[in-house]
């Protein structure tokens, strides 16, 4: 739990997560505002998400981990990174909103490979629209879509979406019904204990 204090610090002393009014990719109003990329491509924060990622995929077997470009890319590396120093063989890949009309003309890039147990993460869950667009192209290789990952789910009917698919949801932050961001000790005690 301490691990996730620490990630909730952070993303205030960086600004990822700042108060006020603000409107959110989908029109909807927020009264915050959470900038996942701001941790993902910070140090500390990425060594905080990847080793609470990791225990929970090592537990769960998990060959791939990726996400939607942009979001998932800055810490599939670090996430692959730490799982080969710890001797854990964890691939990544990431999915292109559309198919490349050039080159190879993918829309995965990575090294998925039929039957692979795969995660796919985003560092925020809302309604669950671009993460469950990258599962529908990644569940059409065919692979198995064990679980999903986020820093926050902003209780907007994402994770509803996901359980309706059978695919489970590790999440560290979460919103409040007053709307503000709190480590996610129900959902954190669920996974750790």
């Amino acid at each position: 739990m301490a691990h996730a204090e620490r990630l909730l610090e952070r993303a205030l002393e960086l600004g990822a997560l700042r108060y006020g009014e603000f409107t959110l990719t989908s029109g909807a109003k927020s009264s915050y505002y959470f900038d996942g990329r701001l941790l993902t491509t910070d140090g500390e924060s990425v060594e905080i998400v990847a080793s609470m990622f990791l225990e929970v995929l090592e537990n769960r077997d998990i060959h791939q981990f990726g996400g939607p470009a942009v979001a998932a890319v800055p810490i599939i590396g670090g996430i692959t990174f730490m799982a080969h120093t710890n001797g854990y063989d964890l691939k990544g890949y990431f999915v292109r909103s559309e198919q490349k009309q050039y080159g190879m003309g993918k829309q995965i890039e990575g090294h998925i490979a039929t039957g692979d147990r795969v995660a796919i993460w985003d560092d925020t869950i809302s309604t669950g629209g671009s993460l469950l667009e990258a599962a529908d192209a990644v569940a059409a290789l065919p692979t198995e879509i064990d679980i999903a990952l986020c820093i926050l789910d902003r209780n907007q009917g994402g994770s509803d979406k996901l359980r309706e698919r059978d695919i489970p949801l590790f999440n560290i932050l979460t919103s409040n019904s007053e709307g503000r961001v709190e480590v996610d000790s129900t959902a954190l005690r669920e996974w750790f204990e």
